[in-house]
């Protein structure tokens, strides 16, 4: 892929008006690189010595994952104490409460939500019936489909989160791993084709998914949620378990049999893979701590990988240690030792990443501290196969699938634009009607689309008309600016969000729609919203990125490329959204007049700084 030399955006990149009460966006680190191995054996032997955090210790008294959540289950309070909340995360749960509803002096409306594992995207017809029953009967009503290829389900009451875990689990599901200190839903390209590298691309993240799942955590998962019925366990492949058995040996090894790869305190911090084909960047590869692009033979046999690491998104407002960043070339291995290699990451990470402090805790910081080139010779304490040049790969482009497409041979697939992923109402209705008379397999996209897959060309007709009778006419083509347009939650839900995002972004797009009408530009821009700097629908990667902070006011961020290979930078720190139009008309103008065939994000990013900040208001 094409990779912008700057890896990460510092807080120089802010409106001039703004660095002098402002205390930045995103900067980088001059403090020197420490490594917070918390006793795992292979880091710094400094750090071991430095008594554990309080997070580090939950972790490890919790007998895997399991306490203090099994006891707090068993009580009648309406909420689980700290504590259990940060163990319930490693099980696919976040606690949160309805903000709404919020009065004072009242007791909070408590609730859960909870997050599929689904590598690639992929949800059997068992699992997609029992989440649509699930969501009406013991949740709010609607389903979620999230950045990382997933569904969300919102509104669960602690005292129904066992039977909702548990009949997802009997329903060929799982939560385990989704949140977490962990490694998270493994993505992959969504569309089920059957050709080229995408068997392949998706046969990998399934593996990995198993590789890298835990061991003694999957036992105290199922212990809790399926009354210890083991009999669910992951299925690996033959491969994965030999891979899995190596785990137990060398600088890999964590020393604690049970959890051979994680260890008894398991990672840092949350740790995300995606896996994809060459020149298909729907995951978007750069922003994963591990990215993985799969070469195959002409027979559609694996034969390597180009690798990439250190990506992330997440930041903190007024932290300029915490920044977005993408991820560095590594090499490309064979593919006898794909997983092998990914294990090994995963174990230089264990040891490496920072356990002391969690804003520095993520792989991209080590990598961005330590270097890659020091990465990549620790590896080889963990790896001995060796890594070689990456080879060469076509242009990269965002693939969102949408519309009908051949799947294979009498089978058809169809994706469906859902602007902010989320399903509700009679278009719920009318998809689960679909899915359950056709029994048709689900993909989700990392865009929060949906494609209904292995429909045969006689029931294409029927299809496309139930399709039409819920709003689908033309699926193949959403309006400019909507179809790759992405949000998170934000409110009322998400306890971290400071603003709107999810709930306001159809309208952000219908003002700017309108605004590139008015001003004759019928080319698409790439807008991403968060109501947050956390980054969960990835706003830094946006030609247009608008990150929450403070109440109807948003940093903004530009410059982002259409196929997801540039880090946007940040221009204006608190830009009122009232404000939206006016604040980028000037530059909208200029790329009009001025960018030829160029992107809007490509036309911006070549200003530079000065003429860009004298393009913006001069404050906010």
């Amino acid at each position: 892929m094409t990779l912008t030399p700057e890896r990460h955006r510092k807080s120089s990149g802010i409106s001039r008006s703004q660095t002098e009460t402002e205390s930045g966006v995103a900067g980088e680190r001059s403090s020197p690189a420490k490594a917070g191995s918390a006793g795992n054996g292979h880091g710094d032997p400094a750090a071991a010595t430095k008594p554990p955090s309080k997070f580090e210790r939950l972790k490890a008294a919790s007998d895997y994952l399991k306490e203090p959540l099994a006891t707090e289950l068993e009580n009648e309070k309406p909420f689980f104490t700290d504590g259990a909340v940060q163990i319930l995360k490693f099980h696919g749960s976040y606690q949160q409460d309805d903000r709404d509803n919020r009065q004072k002096g009242q007791e909070k409306d408590w609730q859960m939500m909870l997050r599929l594992r689904s590598p690639a995207g992929r949800i059997p017809v068992p699992l997609y019936l029992a989440m649509d029953d699930l969501a009406d009967r013991l949740g709010n009503g609607t389903l979620r489909l999230t950045t990382r290829q997933a569904f969300q389900m919102h509104g669960i009451a602690k005292a129904d989160i066992r039977e909702v875990i548990g009949t997802i689990v009997r329903s060929m599901g799982s939560t385990l791993a989704a949140c977490g200190d962990i490694n998270r839903n493994v993505m992959a390209p969504a569309a089920p084709f059957e050709k080229g590298g995408y068997p392949v691309a998706r046969r990998l993240a399934d593996e990995i998914a198993d590789l890298i799942a835990p061991v003694a955590a999957e036992g105290s998962y199922l212990d809790l949620w399926v009354d210890g019925d083991h009999s669910y366990r992951f299925k690996p492949t033959a491969a994965v378990k030999r891979a899995r058995r190596r785990q137990q040996e060398g600088a890999g090894y964590s020393g604690d049999p049970n959890e051979p790869l994680y260890g008894g305190t398991y990672l840092p911090r949350k740790f995300k893979v995606a896996v994809t084909v060459p020149g298909d960047n729907s995951v978007d590869l750069l922003t994963q701590d591990i990215g993985l692009v799969a070469f195959t033979d002409p027979s559609g046999r694996l034969r390597g990988c180009n690798v990439y690491v250190g990506g992330g998104m997440g930041r903190t407002h007024n932290k300029e240690e915490t920044f977005a960043r993408t991820a560095d070339p590594l090499g490309y291995v064979a593919a006898d030792d794909v997983l092998d290699l990914v294990q090994a990451i995963v174990a230089l990470q264990r040891d490496h990443g920072d356990r002391d402090q969690r804003r520095h805790a993520r792989m991209k910081y080590l990598i961005h501290d330590r270097g890659v080139d020091w990465f990549r010779q620790e590896l080889s304490r963990y790896l001995k196969a060796p890594i070689k040049p990456l080879r060469a790969e076509p242009k990269p482009r965002l693939d969102d699938y949408l519309g009908w497409h051949r799947q294979s041979r009498g089978l058809w697939f169809v994706g469906l634009p859902l602007l902010c992923g989320r399903l509700e109402g009679e278009r719920k209705r009318g998809l689960r009607r679909l899915i359950e008379t056709y029994q048709l397999e689900v993909r989700l996209t990392p865009n929060q689309d949906l494609l209904l897959c292995s429909i045969g060309t006689s029931q294409r007709s029927s299809v496309k008309e139930a399709l039409a009778a819920l709003g689908f006419e033309a699926p193949e083509s959403p309006s400019l600016l909507a179809r790759h347009a992405i949000a998170c939650p934000a409110l009322p839900t998400c306890g971290l969000a400071i603003t709107e995002s999810e709930r306001i972004l159809p309208s952000v797009l219908e003002r700017l729609e309108a605004q590139l009408q008015r001003l004759g530009i019928e080319r698409p821009v790439l807008v991403r919203m968060t109501g947050c700097p956390n980054g969960c629908a990835r706003p830094y990667m946006a030609e247009v990125g608008l990150v929450g902070s403070g109440v109807e006011q948003y940093q903004l961020w530009l410059g982002g490329t259409p196929n997801l290979t540039q880090l946007a930078a940040p221009y204006l720190e608190r830009m009122p959204l009232a404000e939206l139009e006016s604040t980028l008309e000037p530059l909208l103008l200029r790329w009009k007049s001025e960018g030829g065939r160029q992107s809007f994000g490509q036309f911006v990013s070549g200003l530079g700084a000065e003429r860009i900040h004298d393009l913006l208001p001069t404050a906010s």
